[in-house]
């Protein structure tokens, strides 16, 4: 699986809301100052156009920065900018369909919810990383389901995958997170819906490090 040494770390998600166009260079520039190792580009507008100019805009940041883009859903758009890859939830496109279009060193995440047969199914198919939530009251998403810590401690005995969670995470509730078996602290409003990026961006970043 490509790019799995750098599967570590703050994952940090775009939110148009949070990131209008007009701030988002200076808003993703400042998760990545602040240690942001993983940037999912998400925008479910229909202006292909802008998508596509914002989407090379970042892959340059994250070019510069040494961390991953990774596209929410849109293929042809990960493929038009060169993204590291893309991240599918269950009524986005099939893996197989992603695999055959952007290639076997394109990076591919499947959100798998709260659930361990999802996970299992993705890992076979050829899955780079299982993502796992939301695990706390999510702004982002409020109507997602609920995971617990020992879905990701299940996972890890299980799967040999890198692990992401989701949902509702700060630098104050993310690591039980990491030590229950995440590989990755994915973050959208922790991060964007914060006064100083940077600063939450580091924050989020230093529970992977080890404490002196």
């Amino acid at each position: 699986m490509t790019d799995q040494i750098r599967m570590r770390g703050l994952y940090a998600i775009t939110d148009s809301g949070l990131c209008p166009a007009e701030r988002l260079e200076e808003q993703v520039t400042q998760a990545l100052l602040g240690g942001a190792r993983i940037l999912q580009y998400r925008d479910k507008s229909q202006d292909r156009a802008r998508r596509l100019r914002e989407a090379g805009m970042l892959k340059d940041l994250c070019e510069a920065h040494d961390a991953l883009l990774i596209i929410n859903d849109d293929l042809t758009l990960a493929r038009q900018v060169r993204a590291h890859g893309v991240h599918l939830g269950r009524d986005d496109t099939a893996l197989k369909n992603a695999r055959d279009m952007l290639g076997p060193d394109s990076v591919i995440g499947i959100s798998c919810y709260n659930s361990l047969e999802i996970a299992r199914a993705a890992a076979q198919a050829g899955a780079d990383y299982l993502a796992f939530g939301r695990f706390f009251p999510s702004t982002t998403k409020p109507e997602a389901v609920n995971a617990a810590p020992s879905l990701l401690t299940a996972a890890r005995s299980e799967l040999n995958r890198p692990l992401v969670a989701i949902g509702g995470i700060t630098p104050e509730n993310g690591a039980p997170l990491i030590e229950a078996g995440a590989d990755m602290l994915a973050v959208v409003h922790g991060v964007f819906g914060q006064p100083d990026v940077q600063a939450a961006s580091r924050r989020l970043a230093a529970l992977f490090s080890p404490q002196e």
